[in-house]
């Protein structure tokens, strides 16, 4: 049987990072997004909206693993309008095809005083407009796991970093600065550590889990190294750049002011939280499973660094 694997998000980083690590377990990858692009020679690309269930239902059609791997614009009220719909809309297109479904989710539905050692068992419990939509998110699969009605898996990211992805807050405010000799960034606290996820080995690992059978109907946080405070990474960035390091740790009365000139910044005040104290990510749950270890920050930025 043909092993139809379908994109549906295709245009980003992670969608497209991932079409390149499928090419490992079919040779039949499909792209599915507004004006979506092929990525390897042998892609197939099928034009939609995920909003448009039918299109969906269609183009579903033959497949057997779907990746749910969408961007939605960085907004409270867009979040709030479309990400249920989408993700209801590909869930009962999976039901009709009998297609298995990957969702790539990040931390957002997680209760902030868990984030000290965050697991696949950590509480839901949101405190943000976009926390409370992935957890409308989170209790739809959980429900569909229990039912048993599709394979379904959810896997989870820290923040990413690395190359090609846009919506990295460590990248925008703190490499990207600093490469280019200019003041780095951070918000409340530069001592309490923070974890990040390698955006390459969150591809890997998801086309892992997308073509391992027992890992459907699971949480999974994707492999990701140890939580650094950000004088520790700083610290490693400059082993690699000619430049003078210089941060500017800012405060929440700065962080309104930040806000009004980048927009990531402004959409991403009601998840301070997540700099107020320990952010650790634990991801030992894969790496037990698959015998994986993530890559190490210091690999990680080196590479991502003299690459750029």
């Amino acid at each position: 049987m043909r092993n139809n694997q379908i994109i549906l998000g295709s245009g980003g980083a992670i969608g497209t990072l991932l079409a390149k690590e499928l090419v490992q377990f079919t040779n039949n990858i499909h792209l599915y997004s507004r004006n979506p692009k092929k990525v390897n020679g042998s892609d197939h690309l099928i034009s939609g909206d995920l909003l448009d269930e039918s299109q969906l239902n269609y183009s579903l059609q033959k497949m057997n693993v779907a990746y749910l791997v969408a961007g939605l614009e960085y907004k409270d009220s867009v979040w709030e309008r479309d990400w249920l719909k989408i993700v209801e809309n590909v869930v009962n297109a999976c039901k009709r095809n009998k297609v298995s479904l990957v969702f790539f989710d990040n931390v957002y539905m997680y209760d902030p005083s868990c984030f000290g050692n965050l697991t696949e068992e950590t509480p839901v419990k949101p405190v943000s407009r976009k926390g409370k939509v992935r957890a409308k998110i989170d209790a739809l699969l959980r429900a569909e796991m229990e039912n048993d009605s599709i394979n379904v898996q959810i896997v989870r990211s820290a923040d990413f970093y690395g190359k090609g992805t846009t919506q990295s807050m460590l990248n925008q405010v703190v490499i990207e600065k600093l490469l280019s000799g200019k003041t780095a960034s951070w918000f409340i606290n530069s001592d309490k550590k923070h974890s990040f996820t390698l955006i390459d080995d969150a591809a890997k690992a998801t086309a892992l889990l997308g073509n391992t059978n027992s890992a459907y109907n699971q949480i999974w946080h994707l492999p990701t190294d140890k939580a650094y405070t950000l004088n520790e990474i700083v610290q490693k960035i400059s082993l690699y750049s000619d430049k003078p390091v210089k941060i500017r740790v800012a405060s929440n009365f700065m962080i309104k002011i930040f806000g009004l000139f980048v927009p990531v910044i402004r959409e991403s005040k009601q998840l301070l939280y997540q700099y107020e104290n320990d952010y650790v990510f634990n991801s030992s749950k894969f790496e037990k499973a698959f015998n994986r270890k993530p890559t190490s920050m210091a690999d990680g930025l080196k590479n991502f660094i003299l690459k750029n």
